[in-house]
């Protein structure tokens, strides 16, 4: 614990040759390497953008019979996407699912992460519908999703992604509002976080002879 403390600090200091070196000792010292110093370093290598010495690392840890965590493959899968290695990414995503590894809100907030900012919300989605029926259902990940959407500056993919939250049936309308109103405000979209404010959308109905529809969120867009 002492060097996984140690060469984690070392990598947040950005002092990677020294975290690398520090890792290398630890077999001199007679000091087995376990998934806490493995991560440590995985970590600071992806951060730095030394993707391949984390693979590396990766592929270390499967010879040496050291388990590969759960948080091991949400900094791979980070990483990964952060250098537009978006199918390396799901490989390792998929990799961590069929090895019976349970994903956290930390991994599936890298995948959807990655994914929307790639353009990729529907596989996002898609992703957390196969989630659901086996008990795995982040909380706010949803959330999660209209906000880096909207970070992003991918208004209209947000509001696709908010129709679709309250089609399902996933969230209470009301809620989905508050949600994509604190996301523009905190992306700068004031006006709209206006507009969506003084609106019906997703609350309020149009009604077109007897058929009654849901305002959606896409109207925001409208002029």
């Amino acid at each position: 614990m002492f060097y996984s403390s140690l060469i984690d600090g070392l990598g947040k200091a950005g002092r990677v040759d020294e975290a690398e070196k520090l890792f290398d000792e630890m077999v001199d010292k007679g000091c087995t390497r376990d998934s806490y110093c493995y991560n440590a370093l995985i970590d600071t290598f992806a951060k730095c953008g030394k993707m391949d010495e984390a693979l590396m690392l990766f592929k270390r840890m499967e010879e040496e019979g050291c388990d590969q965590t759960v948080y091991t493959y949400t900094i791979l899968i980070s990483g990964l996407f952060k250098e537009h290695r978006n199918e390396e990414a799901l490989k390792f995503w998929e990799m961590m699912i069929d090895k019976g590894i349970t994903p956290t809100p930390a991994s599936f907030r890298a995948l959807s992460t990655g994914l929307c900012l790639s353009g990729k919300v529907a596989r996002a989605c898609k992703i957390l519908d196969e989630l659901a029926p086996v008990g795995v259902l982040p909380e706010a990940a949803y959330e999660d999703m209209i906000h880096v959407l909207c970070k992003a500056g991918h208004i209209e993919q947000a509001c696709k992604l908010a129709d679709g939250i309250v089609d399902r049936g996933r969230e209470i309308s009301g809620r989905v509002r508050t949600v994509f109103i604190n996301a523009l405000r905190k992306s700068g979209n004031i006006n709209l976080a206006i507009k969506l404010m003084h609106s019906k959308i997703g609350i309020g109905y149009d009604r077109w002879h007897s058929i009654k529809t849901r305002v959606k969120f896409r109207v925001l867009l409208d002029n």
